[in-house]
């Protein structure tokens, strides 16, 4: 069932007044779990490199992009139809394409999980990757903070944790194709779910889509289109977040839909360091609203999650 398209807040990273700042964020995240960022920091530049070097990618022959195939540490490339987001998907897998790259460090790593297309034929590729990703983090950091305030937690909470300290922050290109087979009607790029960590940052090339449905468990669902607004991410709560708050936060289903017309998406997602515990904040429970879970370190709850998608 669609609900047409959906006004999100626009929280201002750099606000003449943190409060109002705080307040829209919180707002968002109770309500909706989606909201959009402006003076984020990441420029302009660096979005075109990071869509031009993940579109000559994904333009690549499809034996050429398996030689990249994602291995066990979920780095490397996803092909159309390997990933089922929604369990209850009557069709095969999903008809995105996606390519996964963690942290880079200053110099080479030995054990460095990720993969890399040849460098002779993607020069840039690396150095954009590295840029992006530290641009990513500091807009999430900042993100992170406003979270912080808004749960009455001192602003540098998670960083005072280490949340973000050796984070599993990664980035995952997405291409979402434009014509599909008559055998996939009715199947989605993504099908419905909610993101598995702590915050989504997400990119895109303009190219319309992505749906939200705000009550999961209404029936039948409302699915309600997420416009494109220039010079901002858009930004969501994930399923950790949602634990960590007692469900105070919501992790909200989204999709996206196929509309005729390829689309480029990149997303950053900002989840703890692996054995962080993740337990709930003594500001989101009392006595008549208990927490919910268990503890459970980010890094079991994270494997359990991505074990169940990539069965």
């Amino acid at each position: 069932m669609a609900g047409g398209s959906l006004n999100l807040p626009v929280v201002d990273l750099a606000p003449p007044d943190i409060k109002s700042a705080v307040d829209a964020v919180r707002k968002a995240c109770v309500e909706s779990g989606f909201f959009y960022v402006t003076n984020h920091g990441i420029q302009d530049g660096l979005l075109e490199a990071l869509f031009a070097e993940s579109k000559k990618f994904f333009e690549l022959p499809l034996e050429e992009k398996m030689l990249l195939q994602r291995n066990s540490a979920h780095r490397g490339y996803t092909a159309p139809y390997t990933e089922k987001l929604d369990a209850s998907s009557e069709f095969q897998g999903d008809l995105k394409e996606s390519f996964y790259i963690g942290a880079v460090g200053d110099v080479d790593m030995p054990n460095d999980p990720n993969q890399w297309p040849p460098k002779e034929r993607f020069p840039s590729w690396k150095d954009t990757m590295k840029l992006y990703h530290a641009a990513a983090l500091a807009a999430g950091k900042r993100i992170l903070s406003l979270i912080a305030l808004s749960l009455d937690l001192e602003a540098e909470f998670f960083q005072n944790i280490g949340a973000v300290d050796c984070s599993s922050e990664v980035i995952r290109l997405l291409h979402y194709p434009g014509e599909v087979n008559e055998s996939d009607n009715g199947n989605y790029g993504a099908s419905a779910h909610s993101d598995y960590g702590m915050i989504t940052l997400l990119a895109t090339d303009g190219t319309p889509g992505l749906q939200i449905c705000r009550e999961k468990d209404r029936h039948p669902q409302l699915w309600e289109d997420v416009r494109h607004v220039d010079g901002t991410l858009i930004v969501n709560i994930g399923d950790l977040l949602e634990r960590w708050t007692n469900c105070v936060f919501r992790s909200t289903l989204h999709r996206v839909v196929a509309v005729g017309k390829e689309r480029y998406s990149a997303a950053y997602f900002l989840d703890p360091r692996p054995d962080l515990v993740v337990q709930c904040l003594e500001s989101c429970c009392c006595e008549a609203y208990p927490p919910r879970f268990p503890p459970i370190t980010a890094g079991d709850y994270l494997k359990e999650r991505l074990s169940a998608t990539y069965k």
